[in-house]
């Protein structure tokens, strides 16, 4: 009878044990179910769709440490650089080639005088040293070129085809205003205004993202619903003809 008894309690604490492993594990399945929505609950709004870091979407290392003055005395001296550029060849009316000439010809003449004083002086000619263009930087950059080019001829290619109406009114949109604002300022001036608005937008928007893209979410927000209402009284309202399959 103690022989039973005992099993019988065995049994028993048993049972309270798997009660106890169930109620935990539902416990701990619940957890799982609702972190993936409380991480989607906590999912903050991006302006584009952006995931990663403003460093990351600038394409990281040095140039992303200009745009976004991580060496200030660098950043400055790069805007300063090409604002001095800017003046010179639109408010001083320079032009490249005259430029070039007497930028090789200041140089020429100050190491020409330096190398023949030096005989006066009787010390040795200063060492000219010799100046090449490396070869991994110019594929490198010619590559990169090359690929963006081609996927921009891609993605006009599928505009093209009219696959998606929206992106072709915001690239012709698009189009427009750069049209225009090559016929209010010259090509060098929309260069400096487009270099000097990296060296300003981004790092303003790495200050101030979260109220940036809190005013983003509202006005995206507007924007499709007027979508919504141009193409229900517009876009709807356009006649179709009927798509024929192409034989292949």
């Amino acid at each position: 009878m103690a022989d039973h008894e005992e099993s019988a309690m065995e049994k028993i604490t048993e049972k309270l044990r798997g009660d106890d492993s169930s109620s935990s594990s539902s416990s701990d399945s619940d957890d799982v179910n609702t972190s993936p929505a409380s991480s989607l609950k906590s999912k903050v709004f991006r302006l584009f769709g952006r995931e990663k870091p403003v460093h990351k979407v600038l394409g990281g290392g040095k140039p992303a440490d200009v745009f976004l003055w991580r060496n200030k005395k660098i950043s400055a001296g790069v805007l300063g650089g090409a604002t001095a550029i800017w003046c010179l060849f639109e408010l001083v009316e320079y032009h490249l080639l005259t430029l070039v000439c007497h930028g090789f010809i200041l140089a020429l003449a100050v190491l020409f005088l330096w190398s023949n004083a030096s005989t006066f002086m009787k010390k040795s000619p200063p060492q000219i040293p010799e100046v090449h263009i490396p070869k991994e930087p110019v594929v490198q950059l010619a590559t990169a070129l090359t690929i963006e080019i081609n996927r921009a001829f891609g993605v006009l290619r599928e505009i093209a085809l009219g696959r998606d109406l929206k992106q072709f009114i915001c690239v012709i949109a698009g189009l427009w205003i750069l049209s225009f604002l090559g016929s209010c300022c010259s090509f060098l001036t929309l260069f400096y205004i487009a270099f000097v608005l990296l060296h300003t937008v981004p790092v303003l928007y790495e200050k101030y993202e979260d109220q940036v893209d809190a005013f983003a979410e509202k006005a995206m927000i507007e924007i499709k619903r007027q979508y919504v209402v141009f193409d229900a009284k517009v876009l709807c309202k356009i006649p179709k003809g009927p798509l024929k399959a192409k034989k292949v």
